[in-house]
């Protein structure tokens, strides 16, 4: 009994000291690269019309963003393998930060293009990166939990930059720019000062965190999944690419994200078509489903680590966000329709801690890393598909049907497949 209560005061103290040193610092990059992807949106209500764009040139540079995670997804991991988090954060958080505040200077779509995969190229390995850096230190009992918080900081990224890019577009600013360029300029700042952060404050592994005594380094190398090191005969990294958990894990990705980018690359001109609103009132109306994804989200995490289940709590939310988003289109602007944004929002949002649970304990810690950047590649492929379809969509049909139907029809696929990797999961081996 004593031996147990010691373990479960070492847990707390570790898990809390993770918490505020590593968890919440990784959501803080994680909130201001989302800004910078995200902010497009915003900047297309002056952007476009300003610089001439069509609908589909704006859907393929909101969408180019993603082609360059894909190129850079595993060199930005061999990187970070190579010379360790603290200098491989620091300089991917320059060079982003760099091009996301460059935006404000674009004059052709080219241009547009041009950086917006430069953005994608320098952030590539971010998401991969903090998920096998966070892996490291995460146990299993709160493996939902600490990954949510960064991811949630992508929910609260829309909740305060969407309403800031609205403000930032229709404000006066010292150098009499357009609303938009000033907007990059102003978001695409913080993320170069993150640069100190990244330097001064990730230790590379575990064992370098002076704020652990010998005694929880220990623990926290015994009770983590993902810092096991292969053991000589056991299979490499690439084996991962034959277990077809992996693959199912990636498609569920897919979808997921298909949904999400959906909604964030187009709510504003959805909103802003239907109601008219200032640039500021549709920020705010666009912040509201987020609000409800953030709260959706650690409340699924919680009760997923809370019943240690993890397909299910994926699988709901996402079929009851396609019907939420089937019913907020056909309800139109209104209180009806703006109450099943924000469910849906929730809903959707909700499913992405309980899932890269899944494959944070299915996969093999050998292949831990190889599986992590293989999905989330192709979750970048659904961030390279949807918005520039969902533009093409728009500009052949002249509605917000099609698109909608497209956003609300994947969460409803990741559901059922979400179910059919819980199925497998279950077999014996």
């Amino acid at each position: 009994m004593a031996s147990t209560d010691n373990a479960g005061n070492i847990e707390r103290v570790v898990g809390r000291r993770i918490m505020w040193r590593l968890v919440l610092p990784s959501a803080l990059f994680i909130l201001m690269g989302a800004i910078d992807r995200a902010n497009v949106s915003f900047a297309a209500l002056q952007m476009n019309k300003s610089l001439g764009f069509t609908a589909e040139q704006y859907g393929f540079g909101a969408s180019i963003l993603f082609l360059g995670f894909m190129f850079l997804k595993f060199p930005s991991i061999w990187l970070y393998e190579a010379i360790g988090m603290r200098k491989w954060l620091t300089l991917i958080t320059l060079c982003w930060g760099a091009v996301a505040t460059a935006l404000a200077f674009i004059h052709t779509h080219e241009a547009y293009y041009a950086l917006r995969f430069l953005a994608g190229a320098a952030e590539g390995g971010l998401s991969s990166g903090l998920m096998i850096y966070l892996s490291m230190w995460a146990t299993e009992r709160y493996r939902a939990s600490i990954l949510a918080i960064p991811i949630v900081a992508i929910s609260v990224s829309q909740v305060i930059g969407a309403p800031l890019s609205g403000l930032l577009l229709q404000s006066e600013n010292p150098f009499g720019w357009e609303g938009w360029r000033w907007m990059f300029f102003v978001e695409g700042l913080p993320s170069i000062a993150l640069a100190a952060v990244a330097w001064f404050g990730f230790p590379d592994s575990p064992k370098e965190a002076r704020w652990l005594n010998d005694g929880e380094r220990s623990w926290l190398a015994a009770n983590t999944h993902a810092a096991a090191r292969p053991a000589k005969g056991q299979p490499g990294r690439w084996s991962v690419l034959r277990d077809p958990t992996m693959w199912l894990c990636s498609a569920l990705w897919f979808l997921l994200l298909a949904g999400n980018y959906g909604v964030i690359f187009w709510l504003p001109l959805i909103v802003h078509g239907l109601s008219g609103f200032t640039s500021f009132e549709v920020g705010v109306i666009v912040a509201l489903p987020w609000l409800g994804s953030g709260i959706g989200l650690l409340i699924n995490a919680w009760h997923s680590d809370k019943t240690q289940e993890r397909a299910l709590h994926v699988a709901i939310p996402a079929s009851l966000a396609a019907f939420a988003l089937f019913g907020a289109y056909a309800a139109g602007p209104g209180p009806l329709g703006l109450l099943l944004l924000v469910i849906g929002g929730a809903c959707m949002g909700s499913t992405v801690s309980p899932f890269w649970a899944i494959p944070s304990k299915l996969l093999p810690s050998t292949g831990m890393a190889t599986g992590i950047v293989v999905i989330n590649m192709t979750g970048s492929c659904a961030g390279l598909i949807i918005p520039w379809l969902m533009g093409r969509l728009r500009d052949s049909t002249g509605s917000f049907a099609a698109p909608t139907a497209l956003v609300a029809g994947t969460p409803l696929m990741a559901g059922v497949l979400a179910l059919a990797i819980r199925s497998r999961a279950s077999q014996p081996a």
